[in-house]
């Protein structure tokens, strides 16, 4: 046997074992989500039955947390991406002495265990502003350190910007207010969607940083958390189902969308191609070659 055979054997069981153990546990869980069985089991199988998706929609106090859910998410955005605009575009314009020091501040916050920004966060709030723990307190405890991971990702895409169109904008007399929305701020689109994407996904599976900050309300992992202590029922395996279908709907419609994106671009740039060219030949019904110039 061989050292590349053995390299291939190696690193096929090592793949199967990789996503048995992580796929195994979401097939168990797509399995109790349709079992009648109170107890969330695989086995014994009592009958196939949708009960667990009708408690689960009737379940008000599940809503409620899922709208908070995506409040917070929401304002987290709203506060977390101009924030990492801002600072990506600071660090990478200015150039002084203190900008490490800076740079290590902003970035602190990801280091900070979620815990410590939760209770300082609504400890801050109480005693400072006498705000109690709620929404608002979860918005700002979250903000602190999701606005770190957006700046990251935008400061990546600014230091590939070519500085040289701005100053030509310059030029031609345009405002500072006009070069940045339409000529810095385009360039940084995909960066800024990108952020606020990963900014809502970060703060709608956020546990640790809310549960400190919330004070007495619920967000979805919240709830979940809270269920999971109590009793674990097969309703939130029907929750769980619910989700790794939207999660897998959503990853087929961006692969679809993404092929065929890639497979017009080519078509785009051939009649762009032809356009430019208007002296192409193409050959006439009769047979004849068009002179130079025929359309």
């Amino acid at each position: 046997m061989s050292s590349r055979t053995i390299r291939r054997f190696t690193t096929a069981a090592y793949l199967i074992l990789f996503y048995t153990y992580l796929f195994l546990p979401l097939l168990f869980m797509g399995i109790v989500a349709f079992n009648r069985s109170s107890i969330p089991q695989v086995t014994p199988w009592e009958g196939f039955t949708l009960k667990w998706f009708h408690q689960l929609y009737t379940d008000a106090q599940m809503w409620q947390a899922l709208r908070n859910s995506f409040i917070v998410g929401g304002a987290v955005v709203a506060i977390a991406v101009p924030i990492g605009l801002a600072g990506a575009l600071f660090l990478t314009r200015l150039h002084f002495r203190a900008r490490d020091v800076f740079y290590a501040l902003l970035v602190s916050p990801i280091l900070t265990p979620g815990i410590i920004l939760g209770i300082s966060t609504f400890l801050f709030w109480d005693r400072w502003f006498h705000v109690s723990g709620g929404l608002w307190t979860a918005i700002m405890g979250q903000a602190t350190f999701i606005s770190a991971y957006c700046m990251l990702l935008i400061m990546a895409r600014v230091q590939r910007f070519d500085r040289t169109q701005e100053e030509a904008a310059f030029d031609l007399g345009g405002s500072h207010l006009q070069v940045f929305v339409k000529i810095t701020l385009p360039f940084l689109r995909p960066a800024v969607i990108s952020s606020a994407v990963l900014a809502f996904m970060q703060s709608f599976e956020n546990y640790n940083t809310t549960l400190f900050a919330i004070g007495f309300q619920q967000t979805l992992p919240i709830y979940i958390g809270t269920k999971l202590r109590v009793f674990i029922s097969p309703a939130m395996n029907a929750l769980a189902v619910i989700f790794i279908t939207i999660t897998i709907a959503g990853a087929v419609l961006y692969e679809y969308c993404r092929v065929r994106e890639g497979r017009v671009k080519p078509k785009r740039s051939r009649k762009a191609h032809d356009s430019r060219h208007p002296d192409h030949y193409r050959r006439l019904p009769s047979g004849r070659t068009p002179t130079r110039g025929h359309t």
